[in-house]
């Protein structure tokens, strides 16, 4: 893989505003998360220490899988965070922690670009399940113009039966 130049964020995110249920439009393979999983969902809630609790679901063949992770802010920015899904008293260890870093977010949080810095890992969140073409097409050109292959892109298919 040639040297790609470090990974932009955007200058800054509220992280109390982006709490919330976000919905998976898209998301660059991974073997944490099956291609056959639907309905993907994941909801930050700010704890009272500053971190977030990470509420991932997703529906497989009928049910409704969960994993609950912490993430922490790398910086005081709030764009780049580092997110275990570790039990508790493992997630001290350095290397089992994932980076989480915000490269696109529209205005009013209802959008948002999240990818980590060696390109191999994309999602594409909203706050609804749905995205339309032209918007969903934008967010893609900007992963694009920062190194990510889309080539493997998979679109997360909404059922209707929301796991959030």
């Amino acid at each position: 893989m040639p040297d790609l130049p470090e990974l932009r964020t955007v200058p800054s995110v509220d992280i109390a505003r982006y709490m919330g249920t976000w919905y998976e439009i898209a998301r660059l393979p991974m073997r944490h998360e099956p291609e056959d999983g639907t309905d993907v969902s994941a909801t930050y809630t700010l704890e009272a220490d500053g971190s977030v609790e990470v509420r991932n679901r997703m529906r497989r063949n009928g049910e409704v899988e969960e994993a609950v992770g912490q993430a922490t802010a790398v910086d005081g920015t709030g764009s780049k965070l580092e997110v275990s899904f570790l039990p508790e008293g493992l997630r001290w260890i350095p290397f089992t922690r994932g980076d989480y870093w915000i490269i696109a977010l529209d205005p009013a949080y209802s959008i948002a670009l999240v990818g980590s810095p060696d390109r191999k890992y994309l999602w594409l969140l909203a706050r609804e399940p749905a995205l339309d073409e032209v918007t969903r097409n934008h967010y893609c050109a900007i992963a694009r113009q920062q190194g990510f292959d889309l080539g493997p892109l998979i679109h997360t298919p909404h059922t209707g039966q929301p796991t959030a």
